[in-house]
């Protein structure tokens, strides 16, 4: 009798102990600053969308962007395609714009950085699979320059983060069309309007921008 007395007393002790252990754990969660929580993706209109982008990347002073050219601001992507809060939004409404314009589209394709992430943001909202588009075959394993799965002749549309004279999106736009994929439209966050409609609109691609700089900086 004495030895189970002495056994409960000892149960009652560990439960006791792994009960204060649970209740300290539930308030550490509960104090956890605001800061360190995950922020849940904005349910945002196009305007307030617009405007949490130009407040999260937009820069000012002198920059040299990747055409060679200088500006007075910079629209820094990876200030934006780094937030879930809206890397979210930005991936309805890409899905949204492919929906619209590019209906007959079998998959996306980011090119390699800045695109990737949006690409797949796209790709969660819409249930389209896509392909990763290297600046160049890789030198090892499967030496691809196309990283996914995909069927030649397939309609494919292409993602893009900021265009200015639309480089970068014609050189991706050569490595699908090479690998036997068909690309008439392109869909980017935006368009700085330097030239790069014209210059994909010369390669028989449509840039749909979900939204142009100087509807950006007006806001």
């Amino acid at each position: 009798m004495a030895r189970r007395k002495v056994i409960t007393g000892v149960l009652l002790a560990a439960g006791s102990v792994a009960g204060s252990v649970l209740v300290r754990r539930r308030a550490a969660r509960r104090r956890r600053p605001a800061a360190a929580r995950p922020r849940a993706p904005l349910r945002v209109n196009k305007d307030e969308l617009g405007r949490a982008l130009r407040d999260a990347a937009y820069l000012e002073g002198d920059f040299v962007l990747r055409s060679g050219r200088r500006s007075r601001y910079y629209l820094d992507k990876y200030r934006f395609e780094t937030r879930p809060d809206l890397l979210g939004p930005l991936g309805q409404a890409i899905a949204e714009a492919v929906r619209e314009h590019e209906p007959d589209a079998a998959r996306l394709a980011g090119p390699e950085l800045g695109a990737v992430a949006l690409a797949a943001a796209a790709s969660l909202e819409s249930g389209l699979p896509f392909l990763i588009v290297r600046k160049e075959a890789k030198g090892y394993g499967t030496a691809n320059q196309l990283e996914g799965v995909f069927a030649e002749g397939e309609c494919v549309c292409l993602v893009e983060d900021v265009v200015t004279s639309g480089g970068a999106a014609i050189e991706a736009v050569e490595a699908l069309r090479g690998a036997g994929l068909r690309v008439a439209n392109a869909v980017c966050v935006v368009d700085r309007e330097e030239g790069g409609v014209d210059e994909l609109a010369r390669h028989a691609v449509r840039l749909r921008p979900l939204f142009r700089a100087s509807e950006l900086l007006a806001s």
